[in-house]
């Protein structure tokens, strides 16, 4: 019976990329892998087409022969393929843990090799409140972050000093036994030593054989300037520290920004609303508006109306999410009405109203007419209905 075309295995096209090759191939092996589908041999015929066609397609030179050549390029590579044991020692073999992830990697052990496994420590987490100049401009802040760091006495072996961990019996050292399922080799976690590879006859007697002891770390980090809500900062190798010497994990910085009482922040731009009163507006004034550095003046002109917006260029925040661009300042400004009059302003203001009458204010007039137009409109109609 002659093979199918690898790529119509797969369902995927000639030019297709390495990507869409992986995730084709992981549905498809998901859908037919043996475990899944015990006793069923088309299944496992299945698995075993995709596996192969996985095998040339994902390998650059095997696939170029095989667009090439066709089967005839690389049917003695596959024959040689699965006297080996199909996946063992593979390029598929090599892949299929980062294929299947989690759901099949502790299963079958994918990816490891001799010396057993190595457990990375575990990343830590800091939430950290800072306000919005620190933010702004930056800040070097103190921590003290309690954690597991590796044992000073056995310097994370987890072995008594003068004694070294042995290998494991079951595995010999490899941290996998290999075991058969259907037609291929698969390996998984050595059950001994729990991938380790070694087993500690001496433990520790500081750390009890973990390698790791309890303790707080003072660490010193730049928090960088313009820094947004939502942020995290990575300290590398500053999280848990692994087991038996293994790497540590990272700490991750997340970062909270108090509202200000007077800035709104958008990106590297800043927006406040700023009052001036009813003559500065009328007449035209040169006023300081807040920036988080200080001050910087603003030209009223005469005639400003309520809600218009001024920008002051460059006195905002660098935007670390647009190439550390330093954002402007908006002020809109808002005409203050006093609540409290003493006599005498109170006569002025009435002298004022007298003389400008509605001319002062086109915008009012014009409205007047509108609602006098409408009110009229009105009563026509109501007189209508009698």
């Amino acid at each position: 019976m002659s093979k199918r075309d690898y790529y119509e295995v797969l369902g995927v096209d000639k030019n297709a990329d390495e990507k869409t090759i992986k995730r084709s191939y992981r549905k498809l092996a998901m859908k037919y892998h043996p475990d899944r589908n015990p006793d069923n041999e088309a299944a496992a015929e299945k698995f075993r087409e995709i596996t192969e066609a996985y095998e040339v397609l994902s390998d650059k030179e095997k696939r170029a022969r095989y667009d090439q050549y066709g089967h005839a390029g690389v049917d003695d590579q596959m024959q040689d393929f699965w006297s080996r044991g199909g996946f063992q020692d593979s390029h598929a073999f090599k892949d299929f843990g980062d294929v299947f992830g989690d759901l099949f990697g502790e299963a079958f052990g994918f990816g490891g090799g001799g010396g057993g496994r190595q457990n990375r420590g575990a990343d830590l987490r800091y939430d950290l409140t800072i306000s919005l100049e620190e933010a702004a401009f930056g800040k070097e802040i103190e921590l003290d972050i309690p954690r597991h760091d590796t044992c000073d006495t056995c310097h994370g072996s987890g072995a008594r000093p003068g004694s070294n961990p042995v290998p494991c019996r079951t595995c010999g050292g490899h941290g996998q036994v290999q075991m058969s399922q259907g037609f291929f080799a698969v390996r998984r976690t050595c059950p001994e030593c729990q991938g380790a590879g070694t087993r500690i006859d001496q433990p520790c007697t500081s750390c009890g054989g973990s390698g790791r002891k309890r303790t707080t770390k003072h660490l010193k980090i730049k928090i960088p300037a313009g820094i947004y809500h939502g942020a995290q900062v990575r300290v590398s190798g500053e999280g848990e520290a692994g087991s038996r010497g293994a790497p540590a994990g990272d700490l991750y910085i997340v970062v909270s920004v108090r509202e200000h009482p007077i800035f709104e922040r958008d990106g590297g731009d800043l927006y406040c609303t700023m009052p001036i009163t009813f003559p500065q507006a009328a007449l035209g004034a040169e006023v300081e508006a807040p920036t988080l550095s200080g001050r910087v003046k603003i030209r009223i002109p005469a005639g400003t109306e309520a809600g218009r917006v001024f920008r002051v260029r460059g006195q905002g925040i660098n935007d670390v999410r647009n190439g550390n661009q330093k954002g402007d300042l908006y002020v809109r400004v808002q005409i203050a009405v006093p609540k409290e009059l003493s006599a005498r302003q109170k006569e002025l203001l009435h002298k004022f109203a007298e003389a400008t009458g509605d001319d002062v204010y086109p915008e009012c007039s014009s409205f007047l007419d509108k609602v006098k137009h409408f009110w009229d409109e009105l009563a026509g109609r109501e007189d209508g209905k009698k």
